[in-house]
């Protein structure tokens, strides 16, 4: 398979596929196709299913497969933002926020990953249930606004606020730190919690999560008044 991502804040990533290769995705996820692409849409296991469902993607997938020769075909982004594209290899799997996948080659495998200590998964802000990514292939991620990557040295830290964590490899740990100081946590405008993400490895933040921008947004509709 090849891709190219094109656009700006709205991008699409074009998917370039041989004879007999398919790409999976979410549904919906297709926006559009050379006609000899064919559709299966599978559960994947009433596991698989479920995982699906407490992670907050679809319950269904919907696998295309390039079908007496080469296809094309192209998924773009639900929010504005970025498509990375992520080579998962067998060592090195990596850990997702709920809503970033949008397409993969086969070959590799997707399961809801547990956060370990309560406290990460009550006050981290990046929910009790995230995605693993593993195998052998390329991955498909829409991130909310700019992606930003950081490569993290055994030890290294860095505190990230809720909602700006959009992937990890499995090899960063998570925590959470609270907000120092009474008045810094009740006055500073931020979050009470910050997630601590801790090397070696690979972090990639995003700049604008969608809670974010749906909270801009909403503070510039007016409050309709009441009849008189």
């Amino acid at each position: 398979m090849k891709y190219k991502i094109q656009g700006d804040n709205m991008p699409v990533a074009i998917c370039a596929l041989e004879d007999g290769e398919s790409m999976i995705c979410e549904s919906g996820a297709m926006s559009w196709m050379t006609p000899n692409m064919e559709m299966q849409t599978s559960a994947g296991g009433l596991g698989k299913m479920f995982g699906r469902m407490f992670s907050g993607e679809n319950l269904f997938q919907n696998t295309y497969t390039a079908k007496g020769g080469s296809g094309l075909i192209a998924f773009t982004s639900c929010f504005p933002g970025n498509i990375i594209a992520v080579e998962i290899t067998p060592d090195k799997p990596i850990i997702i926020q709920k809503k970033a996948f949008l397409a993969m080659t086969t070959g590799i495998n997707m399961e809801v990953f547990f956060q370990k200590k309560i406290g990460t998964a009550l006050f981290g802000g990046e929910g009790f249930i995230m995605q693993k990514l593993s195998g052998q292939g390329t991955v498909l991620l829409e991130i909310d606004g700019s992606a930003i990557n950081y490569s993290l040295k055994a030890g290294e830290k860095m505190l990230i606020s809720t909602g700006h964590l959009a992937m990890m490899e499995q090899s960063v740990s998570m925590d959470i730190q609270s907000i120092k100081g009474v008045k810094n946590a009740l006055f500073g405008g931020e979050d009470l919690f910050n997630t601590v993400v801790t090397g070696p490895g690979v972090v990639t933040v995003q700049t604008m999560p969608m809670s974010n921008f749906a909270a801009a947004v909403a503070k510039l509709i007016p409050i309709p008044s009441g009849n008189k």
